[in-house]
């Protein structure tokens, strides 16, 4: 296998459990127009944030990088 290719998938698993794993702060009340409370992102939870950013941006790059190999 091409180790773009790996590396991609394994980033595509990180990418999807780091955006489940802030899916589960969220309740079904506040995805339709419930109460909601603005706070800012501290600790863990800014940690989080960035590393999910930084692996979309990660996945992204990788995806374009294995288009122009693949060429």
């Amino acid at each position: 296998m091409n180790l773009i290719l790996i590396l991609q998938m394994t980033v595509s698993i990180l990418l999807l459990l780091s955006i489940l794993i802030q899916a589960k702060g969220s309740s079904l009340g506040r995805a339709f127009g419930g109460m909601t409370s603005y706070h800012t992102k501290r600790g863990a939870e800014r940690a989080l944030f960035v590393t999910t950013i930084a692996l979309s941006i990660t996945f992204v790059l990788l995806s374009l990088l294995n288009l122009t190999v693949n060429r």
